[in-house]
């Protein structure tokens, strides 16, 4: 009996670990709070995801169920994440989950969760889940203001007509009024591919609304500390519950610093190096790497530099070929380039770096607010377009780098302004230390999960007593 009291839930990403690692992040914290999760992956990513789960024994457990993916044609076999892929062949991902349909129907009838969470790709799973009487939520691993901006019913007004690139300038109606009003051309470009179809599928924006329409409730990586007016848009929107987890803020990291690295840090004063990295799906282009790499010379700043490339690609060829003649040389006293993975939370949390250069992706940010870093934020695609604007606009907590209104471009003067800013702006150092005292807060983290267990044991209707 002691069982039917344990609220027991599934936790299904997309395959790439730009999803999955949020997934893992919000597994450790409710697992950590007495939920049972079981979570599903294709068996190819196992080992990585075991790696981002909790070890520590709880009173309950996470376990990983391998999935195995449909041959589909054109996908290479044994590429069962984004990270091994080229855009077009990521794309291949979808057909095969939606043709793992009976797959996750046996074991979800086998397992019989509370609930599913589940991602933006499956919108086939409310329905499958209903009919084996199990809740599904919908977790967005974005930013409310994405789910608002993008992929909200007021996006499309009428059927099968999606936005022009003139529409998606402008937020859709009824929007919050903040400081986001419009969004530049080739920000409003890259939004277009939510509404294009591939390999006659779905396109993304009717995957996400037909998930967020079909589904029990809708999950957000988020709090009304952050983004108040968005949330209480997309509960206006959806007519539906919206349960909020907080910004999910990853657990201190273990070990130490690799030395070299350390030895390194220690040669600068407090709070005068910037560390800079796209993480490890976001790749620049040679243009941009070389005004990158000039804009960080020009601060007179040292700096860490981490250029990550395709798994596919040579990345020293690319280094070589994209950094400016004679750079090496004459930064080598104060500038490190590497390409690979180093102790990213390690190097934000020494004493010497003070800024942080970024993609803007959510879970960069909130690392950098946990420590003593300011936030230089160079969006590259996607919701990081939407993030800088959150966080340099209605948080008035870091600073984005200007761009070109047509096609994104950016010098090497705009970097080294944007440095300069973010470094001596009082209002932005300000709140960046507001926000990592909030972040730092235990108690209030702990709230939210609570809350959350609380929320979806009433739901499951399991007593919470």
């Amino acid at each position: 009996m002691e069982n039917e009291k344990v609220l027991h839930v599934v936790m299904f990403p997309f395959f790439a670990f730009g999803h999955i690692s949020p997934f893992a992040q919000l597994a450790n914290k409710l697992s950590s709070h007495g939920v049972k999760v079981s979570f599903f992956t294709a068996s190819g990513n196992a080992s990585r995801l075991r790696s981002m789960l909790n070890s520590a024994p709880t009173t309950t457990h996470i376990d990983i169920v391998p999935l195995t993916l449909p041959h589909v044609e054109g996908l290479p076999p044994g590429s069962e994440s984004t990270a091994e892929l080229t855009p077009v062949t990521a794309e291949l991902l979808k057909v095969a989950l939606d043709l793992m349909q009976p797959q996750i129907k046996t074991l979800l009838s086998h397992l019989k969760p509370h609930f599913v969470l589940f991602d933006f790709a499956q919108e086939w799973l409310p329905k499958m889940a209903d009919e084996l009487g199990i809740k599904t939520v919908f977790y967005s691993v974005f930013v409310a203001l994405s789910t608002a901006f993008l992929t909200c019913p007021a996006r499309v007004t009428e059927p099968k007509k999606y936005p022009t690139l003139e529409d998606m300038k402008k937020p859709p109606l009824g929007f919050p009024h903040t400081s986001i009003t419009s969004v530049k051309t080739f920000e409003a470009q890259d939004f277009l591919y939510i509404f294009k179809s591939f390999n006659n599928r779905p396109t993304v924006y009717d995957r996400v609304l037909s998930g967020l329409k079909g589904c029990s409730a809708i999950l957000a990586k988020t709090c009304s500390q952050m983004e108040g007016p968005y949330i209480e848009y997309v509960k206006s929107q959806f007519k539906k519950p919206v349960l909020l987890v907080g910004p999910v803020v990853p657990d201190p990291p273990s070990g130490k610093l690799e030395e070299k690295w350390d030895a390194w840090l220690n040669k600068f004063e407090a709070g005068t190096v910037i560390y800079c990295s796209f993480g490890s799906e976001t790749f620049l282009k040679d243009d941009q790497i070389k005004e990158l790499a000039l804009g960080l010379e020009q601060t007179g700043l040292p700096f860490f530099l981490v250029l990550n490339f395709p798994a596919n690609v040579d990345a020293s060829a690319e280094l070589n070929r994209g950094l400016p003649e004679g750079f090496r040389e004459r930064v080598k006293e104060k500038g490190v380039i590497h390409s690979g993975w180093v102790q990213q939370q390690h190097i934000l949390a020494h004493t010497s770096v003070g800024c942080y250069v970024c993609h803007a992706g959510f879970s960069s940010v909130i690392e950098a607010f946990m420590n003593d870093c300011q936030v230089v934020m160079l969006p590259q695609k996607g919701d990081q377009l939407l993030n800088a604007k959150l966080v340099s606009g209605d948080m008035k907590a870091g600073v984005e780098v200007n761009r070109r209104d047509e096609d994104g471009y950016f010098s090497k003067d705009d970097i080294e302004e944007a440095v300069e800013k973010v470094m001596v702006e009082k209002v932005i150092r300000e709140n960046q230390k507001k926000w990592k005292e909030f972040l730092l807060n235990k108690d209030t983290h702990s709230k939210f999960v609570e809350d959350l267990v609380h929320d979806m044991m009433a739901m499951a209707k399991l007593s919470t007593t």
